[in-house]
């Protein structure tokens, strides 16, 4: 007979995550309604190792092709997205849109440029505890999560802090005017946020994972392979 442990504690909603030094148990099914949890049960998450990010990946396998990255720098009211392809990592846009419609938006935009992994940055604070901020941040990730694994994409979650500093420095350096400045902050902030990922080999970020058993074995086997990329014998 299954025992429970009932929580008395108001309702939390969940968000199922992990890192490479802290493998998690996530919340059980049981006594669940509508995303929202009232009891635990230990289940072992998926870890970077079984869901390695690209950057992680290319350092474990010098010879790998593939994988394209799509970093997010989200805002309340701007959003900025950055690319990386190969060794290249440039700006790509800034969204002003919010709620569905930004994700509906992000979803597509990934789509065309065929990435297979979002690298979202999650803001905190100097001394690396999170802001009230990083919880909108999670609500986001955690949405995109899902849509993305419907595709066999990952999501992760990287230490944001300080990128927008750097963002505006890299644009002084160019040569960029104000204007130019204002409209592309954003986009070059989740360029930082990319760049940042890759000079620790992915090693810092933390996975984002739906809660759904068919979503994360999606996940494992990840996106189809590209026929026009990959030949027969692959």
């Amino acid at each position: 007979m299954l025992t429970q442990q009932v929580l008395h504690l108001p309702p939390q909603k969940l968000f199922f995550s992990c890192s490479p030094f802290n493998v998690r148990k996530i919340p059980s099914f049981v006594n669940c309604k509508n995303g929202y949890a009232y009891s635990y049960c230990t289940v072992n998450a998926l870890t970077l190792d079984e869901l390695p990010p690209n950057a992680l990946r290319r350092k474990r396998e010098p010879q790998w092709r593939g994988g394209f990255s799509l970093g997010l720098d989200l805002g309340l009211a701007r959003t900025g997205l950055a690319l990386s392809k190969g060794f290249s990592i440039r700006p790509l846009t800034v969204l002003e849109l919010r709620g569905q419609k930004l994700e509906v938006q992000i979803i597509n935009i990934a789509e065309q440029e065929e990435v297979d992994e979002f690298i979202i940055g999650l803001p905190k604070s100097a001394d690396g505890k999170e802001t009230p901020q990083s919880n909108k941040v999670r609500s986001v990730a955690g949405r995109l999560a899902v849509q993305a694994a419907e595709r066999g994409w990952r999501v992760y979650l990287q230490d944001e802090h300080g990128t927008t500093t750097e963002a505006m420095d890299r644009m002084v350096n160019m040569g960029l005017s104000k204007s130019s400045q204002q409209k592309k902050l954003d986009a070059f902030a989740a360029m930082m946020v990319l760049e940042r990922y890759f000079s620790t080999s992915g090693q810092g970020t933390e996975l984002v994972l739906p809660k759904n058993l068919e979503l994360q074995a999606k996940l494992q086997r990840g996106p189809p392979k590209d026929v026009d990329f990959f030949s027969d014998e692959d």
